[in-house]
Parts: C-alpha cells; sequence; structure tokens
C-alpha cells in the first residue's frame, strides 16, 4: 500500500485541484489542511489573521501537520507551511513531498480571480507584493521536496500522472 502524498507549493499552484485528483485515482482520503484548521477555530483563515496574527495561525497549522504525519492520505498542505523550520523537518519525515512548482504568472491570475478562499497574505496586494511574498519561500518548498512537479501549463490530470509515475 503507498504511503500518502504531501502536497506543498505556494497559493494557486492546484494543490486541492491536484489532491482530490490524486484521491480519486489512489483511492485515499484526500485532507485539505486549512479545512482542517477552519474547521477547528470555528472561522476563516482571514478572522484567525486578524485576531491572532500570523504566528498563531503557523503554530495551528504545526498542529496539524503533526498529527498526519503517518497517515495513508493526500493532503493539501496551506502554501506557507514551509515557513517554520520545524514544519520543513516534519515534512522531511513524510514521503513522498510532492512541490508543485508554479510560476508567478500562473498563480497571480488564479489568485485574483478566487473568490472562494480569503488569501490574508495576499488579499488587495498587486502582483509585485504578491511575489514578494512568493519568493522567499522558493528555497522552503526545494528543500521540503522529495519531488518538484511543473505545472505551469498542465491539466490537473498530466500533473496527477507525473506524480503517480514518479513516487
Amino acid at each position: 500500500m503507498m504511503k500518502g502524498i504531501i502536497l506543498i507549493g505556494f497559493m494557486g499552484a492546484g494543490k486541492t485541484t491536484v489532491g482530490k485528483l490524486l484521491s480519486e485515482k489512489t483511492g485515499m482520503e484526500h485532507i485539505d489542511f486549512d479545512d482542517k484548521i477552519v474547521e477547528e477555530i470555528g472561522m476563516t483563515i482571514q478572522e484567525y489573521f486578524d485576531l491572532h496574527g500570523e504566528d498563531a495561525f503557523r503554530e495551528r497549522e504545526t498542529n496539524v501537520l503533526k498529527r498526519y504525519l503517518d497517515h495513508d492520505q493526500v493532503v493539501s498542505t496551506g502554501g506557507g507551511i514551509v515557513m517554520r523550520s520545524e514544519n520543513r523537518e516534519l515534512l522531511k519525515q513524510m514521503a513522498p513531498v510532492i512541490y508543485l512548482q508554479t510560476k508567478p504568472e500562473v498563480f497571480i491570475p488564479r489568485l485574483k480571480h478566487d473568490h472562494t478562499t480569503v488569501r490574508p497574505l495576499v488579499v488587495s496586494k498587486s502582483p509585485e507584493e504578491i511575489k514578494q511574498v512568493f519568493e522567499p519561500r522558493i528555497p522552503f518548498y526545494e528543500e521540503s521536496a522529495s519531488l518538484v512537479v511543473a505545472t505551469d501549463n498542465r491539466t490537473p490530470e498530466e500533473i496527477v500522472h507525473e506524480i503517480l509515475k514518479n513516487i
């Protein structure tokens, strides 16, 4: 039986979409960390950020990550999970960790047209400001990943096929 699959990458990279499709293909349950956190805190992530700040949110994210260390599930993490060194160390214990590598030219339009989820770190920001949030994360995504999958100009099905072929 395949161990779980962890998806990391920036907001708008397709972690939830690809995660759901991977779940269908593998028969494993799909878990979205942002959904789990919203369920636990009883408010939106934006509201939580406003009340408690990013550090408190990252602590919650770490606690959720610890709970799913050894589960056979497809996990879509939040885009900033790699910002804490503790999380990067935890991710290295999990295999495989797939970095959905997406260029700003692809994810920025997705973020601007996504009205279903509030993204506290990019709401009301210019494309240049969004890139300033993204760029410091790149080495952390790369450090944490056991497989990097370029997603630009590819369908979710193509991405899933590459992941399953390479894990």
